[in-house]
């Protein structure tokens, strides 16, 4: 079964309209939709830890995921907990609101880099079609004042309960690469010894230009390793001075 979605906000641009026009849209949208029963899902990343909620009419859920889960393992396994609680009720008509763009796209365009869960929601979302469910998605702007959307964002900001689930491969790669990113600048933090880290305080890659010899040179000017200063170095033997300068008590002799 082809997965579609409900598109009706995203024709508007987030950013020049005002939330009582989503308001209203939403109210025209659930007067259209009055059949299919509501639920919101939402995932958060919220002081350093990551969870999700689900809104029902009589109920709502929340979990904390593992610290490494990026946010968008967080949407989409928010959507997948929604479609486990809708399979343990009677068939009906559902509808799941999500302020989620990217993980609804992502269920629209499947190759072999997809979040492994994606997979899992097109299957049950298909078990649960054989079963007489009819369970659809719609894309909600977040923070306009759709009341029940804010609750499941309030609801995965405060989750207490942990969810023991497993944490895709992508999301431990980035983990650990800014867990190192942060353990190198510390320790490069306490370099105050050493002249380069005054000229480069983060570990971050200066902007490369696209000639090499330039960006060479740009390179050797920032950390003042040029001919001038280190031709002694680069060409090999003793540091010798440009000109010597007169003893002040011999103004006799000079040498330049």
């Amino acid at each position: 079964m082809k997965f579609t979605w409900i598109k009706i906000f995203k024709t508007f641009d987030k950013a020049n309209t005002a939330p009582i026009v989503y308001q209203q849209l939403f109210a025209d949208h659930r007067d259209v939709y009055h059949n299919f029963i509501p639920v919101f899902t939402d995932g958060s990343t919220f002081s350093s830890s990551t969870s999700f909620a689900c809104v029902f009419i009589n109920s709502t859920l929340s979990f904390q995921l593992h610290s490494s889960c990026s946010i968008f393992t967080a949407e989409i396994t928010a959507i997948l907990h929604a479609l486990y609680q809708i399979s343990n009720s009677p068939p009906d008509n559902y509808i799941i609101y999500s302020d989620s763009l990217s993980a609804l796209e992502s269920m629209t365009s499947l190759h072999r880099f997809s979040h492994p869960l994606t997979f899992n929601i097109l299957e049950f979302h298909d078990r649960l079609a054989c079963r007489g469910f009819s369970v659809l998605f719609c894309w909600v702007p977040s923070h306009v004042g759709i009341s029940c959307n804010e609750h499941a964002d309030n609801l995965a900001k405060s989750a207490t309960d942990s969810l023991n689930s497993p944490v895709p491969l992508n999301d431990i790669k980035k983990y650990l690469k800014i867990k190192l990113h942060s353990n190198w600048q510390n320790r490069w933090n306490l370099k105050e010894a050493n002249k380069l880290q005054s000229i480069k305080h983060l570990i971050t890659f200066w902007p490369s230009l696209p000639n090499r010899k330039l960006d060479t040179v740009l390179t050797r000017l920032r950390i003042g390793h040029t001919r001038f200063t280190h031709r002694h170095l680069l060409l090999g033997g003793s540091r010798t001075p440009l000109y010597s300068m007169p003893m002040p008590n011999d103004c006799s002799t000079h040498s330049y």
